[in-house]
């Protein structure tokens, strides 16, 4: 009797196992799927319900880590499907919706910007994986410009950019939209940027660990006025935070090596 009450408590402890960590696979496939609709709809030349998709992929790629966190379903299986999803999502759809949106009237020089940007993105996860599966990741900050923030870029760029062509009716910062027209021209140099700073060592804030707790009061500022400014202005705000997000590792980084540099040597 005992014998199988210990059985029965064996395998209720591995059921419960299984579902936490079946339960965040769950968000990581909707990020997958919405990824796949974005090309879909890309390929329709459907854009901005394609950046749509791809904003409904962010929201699931963070809500699945939360999840995981939450009912303790870390795995290397999730490490590994999660990358997989963010690819699609964040590699692969922004690259082909740029193709379709401008890459396409380069010609021939279009298709190896956006294949560099799959690539780089490609390589960025894999190096984020080896660091998971080896224990080198930090909880405050990430090496090179994580792909959803990439991603977010030239996402909320196709968003920002349809307001011109008059396909929302959404209120826009001004100074913001005055910068879309440069912002188009320069679209191949800055998915090179991109993909460039996402297999650099630059520093980019993690926001987990003690950086800024969202308990506290610079927390719950930070996260009011981001908010407040993405109700306001959902495209343009992205656009805009996505953006200075990116840049704030190449100051970092560069303010690095320039501590490094004139740091005084010990004697």
């Amino acid at each position: 009797m005992e014998e199988i009450l210990v059985k029965k408590r064996i395998d209720m402890e591995k059921l419960k196992k299984t579902g936490a960590v079946v339960l965040p696979s769950i968000f990581t496939i909707a990020n997958m799927a919405f990824g796949f609709f974005a090309i879909l709809s890309a390929s329709e030349g459907n854009y901005v319900l394609a950046a749509w998709f791809i904003i409904l992929s962010y929201v699931m790629d963070m809500l699945d880590g939360r999840v995981a966190r939450l009912v303790h379903g870390e795995s290397s299986f999730g490490v590994e499907i999660d990358s997989l999803s963010d690819w699609i999502s964040f590699g692969i759809a922004p690259a082909y919706l740029m193709y379709k949106f401008v890459l396409k009237d380069y010609g021939f020089w279009g298709n190896p910007v956006a294949f560099l940007y799959v690539l780089c993105g490609a390589l960025r996860l894999a190096r984020y994986n080896v660091k998971s599966h080896f224990g080198g990741s930090s909880k405050d900050y990430f090496q090179g410009l994580p792909i959803p923030a990439a991603a977010g870029i030239l996402v909320s760029f196709v968003l920002a950019y349809s307001m011109l062509e008059g396909e929302t009716g959404a209120r826009s910062i001004k100074m913001v939209m005055a910068q879309m027209p440069f912002v188009y021209a320069v679209i191949p140099f800055i998915m090179i940027a991109l993909a460039l700073l996402m297999v650099s060592s630059a520093p980019y804030a993690a926001f987990k660990g003690d950086m800024i707790k969202p308990t506290s009061i610079k927390g719950i500022l930070l996260i009011t006025a981001v908010l407040s400014m993405i109700v306001a202005y959902p495209q343009d705000a992205l656009f805009l935070f996505f953006s200075l997000y990116a840049l704030s590792g190449v100051i970092a980084g560069i303010y690095k090596a320039f501590r490094g540099i004139f740091k005084p040597k010990e004697a």
